[in-house]
């Protein structure tokens, strides 16, 4: 699998009686296909996989599947608290159409490096399916670290890492010690000029569920070499993806999609709705990118 261009990183849409509300996914799906995504990444952070149970995570990686055309990449988020729940999801993700998973650290058990190295292993051996690390450790504790990647150097079923870390330096060390053995995905959602410069190819975001056009056009306009375009569509999207990342990212998010006219409810507990002065101050961060 080729990594390229812009692919949510998908919400989960809730109705009011807190059940998984498929119509409005539909919707939101078909909005974001208007807007020019390459693909879906289904039950990840941003689709609060943890907050769900295993048949309800099964059921949304089926209907994304069913929805996805040929040419657009599938990719399931199949993480959970210990590897043989991992290889459950994954089993399951890989009999409902996905040939590639996303996987960060196992959440709560913050493996030192050799037992992160055995969890991704365990994996491969008990799955057909490439994986894509994904490197976020204010959300699971721990890196993946560059002992991990030079453990799958020569696995070509580990394709590549989504860079959730906020660091740079991460991806211009990848890019030194590896050159594009492994393919970058952009998880660093306010310093994506950047991670791109760095090599990155493609960009697992989870704000292109509420501005999906601006993320596409400022990756369409990187792709095409003009760097200072790039910087000043940047600059339109900098004040939504700086608040996204200074907190409570599912929310705004969700409220952001309110804002775009693809309302997919709130959060499941223990994340609560944002107050009147948190919405405030998000929809005038997201003002430049509605116009």
């Amino acid at each position: 699998m080729k990594l390229t261009g812009v692919m949510p990183a998908l919400v989960t849409p809730f109705d009011s009686n807190g059940k998984i509300d498929f119509n409005s996914f539909e919707r939101l799906l078909s909005k974001l296909r208007d807007d020019g995504v390459k693909g879906w990444v289904p039950c990840g952070s941003t689709g609060e996989y943890n907050a769900m149970t295993s048949n309800e995570r099964v059921s949304v990686l089926k209907f994304v599947a069913e929805f996805a055309n040929k040419d657009e990449l599938l990719i399931a988020g199949t993480n959970a608290g210990s590897t043989w729940e991992v290889i459950e999801h994954t089993k399951r993700a890989r009999d409902v159409g996905y040939d590639t998973v996303l996987l960060s650290a196992p959440f709560y058990a913050t493996p030192a490096p050799n037992e992160l190295i055995a969890h991704y292993q365990s994996v491969l051996d008990a799955v057909d399916v490439d994986i894509i690390l994904y490197n976020y450790p204010p959300k699971v504790g721990v890196e993946v670290g560059l002992d991990v990647l030079d453990a799958f150097v020569d696995n070509p079923r580990v394709i590549g890492i989504k860079e959730s870390s906020g660091n740079l330096l991460r991806a211009i060390d990848i890019r030194s010690r590896y050159g594009d053995r492994y393919q970058v995905t952009n998880g660093s959602d306010d310093q994506t000029l950047d991670f791109y410069l760095w090599g990155a190819t493609s960009w697992i975001c989870g704000p292109a569920n509420c501005m999906a056009r601006a993320c596409v056009d400022l990756v369409n306009t990187i792709e095409a070499g003009d760097w200072l375009a790039a910087r000043d569509k940047m600059q339109v999207i900098y004040d939504a993806m700086s608040s996204l990342e200074s907190g409570k990212f599912v929310q705004k998010v969700k409220y952001g999609c309110e804002l775009a006219g693809t309302p997919v409810g709130f959060g499941r507990q223990p994340l609560l709705e944002l107050s009147a002065d948190e919405k405030a101050a998000f929809r005038q961060a997201m003002e430049p990118v509605l116009g």
